[in-house]
């Protein structure tokens, strides 16, 4: 069991699995920069929290759900929950019967050609699971073109993909977020390609050099200043 302060967020997997350099980048050395694909998911996310929660054909509509998980050692909100009427679902205050949760993302673009938005579904469900005691074997992701939901499995080789993401990203926390670059065409998309600098790491081994040496040197007693 993880506590409160040692959680990591949903968010976060959705980069790991698209390159861990840009994870340690933003969750670790706390870097960030929009570009347009950024400020459009941003909005997109904002767009979707804003139409609160309901009812829709029978089922339970809820936006912008708080989740965490102890178990596992996530946290995050979620863009839409809905709650199916099922016999093996859970409760739900103020709702009578049983409900089972499925878990909704919504993305700007296309679907992925990895599967970094199915993680972060399959991270949502197993904060639910953990939430209200019902097993979620179904989520889906909306994406923004074509403006359609493709539905995935939580399947046990997704929940495992999901967990290695977690202790990989645990193992970048324990080093520092000494973290290599996933290189190819996708690093034009990202926002965070200046400061990376993806060409220059990956041809030598140089930058990850000179920051194991300046770490050292940093924790070294002798650079302490004096009182």
């Amino acid at each position: 069991m993880y506590s409160d302060d040692d959680l990591l967020a949903i968010s976060g997997l959705q980069h790991m699995a698209f390159c861990e350099r840009q994870w340690a980048l933003i969750h670790i050395e706390r870097e960030w920069d929009d570009n347009v694909l950024t400020i459009e998911g941003r909005h997109l996310h904002e767009f979707v929290h804003e139409q609160g929660s309901g009812s829709r054909s029978g089922a339970l509509m809820i936006r912008g759900l708080r989740l965490r998980s102890l178990e596992i050692g996530l946290y995050g909100v979620a863009d839409l929950v809905e709650f199916h009427p099922s016999d093996d679902g859970a409760e739900v205050e103020g709702h009578p019967g049983r409900w089972r949760p499925y878990p909704v993302e919504y993305k700007r673009g296309v679907k992925r050609y990895d599967r970094a938005d199915e993680i972060q579904v399959c991270a949502q469900a197993l904060c639910l699971e953990e939430m209200f005691g019902a097993t979620v074997r179904f989520g889906a992701v909306y994406h923004g073109q074509p403006r359609r939901r493709t539905e995935t499995e939580i399947s046990d080789s997704l929940r495992n993909e999901m967990k290695s993401l977690c202790a990989r990203a645990r193992e970048l926390l324990d080093v520092g977020g000494r973290a290599r670059p996933n290189v190819g065409r996708h690093c034009k998309n990202c926002s965070l390609v200046v400061q990376c600098m993806p060409g220059v790491i990956s041809r030598d081994g140089s930058a990850e050099y000179m920051s194991r040496i300046i770490a050292d040197i940093s924790a070294s007693p002798e650079c302490e200043r004096p009182g």
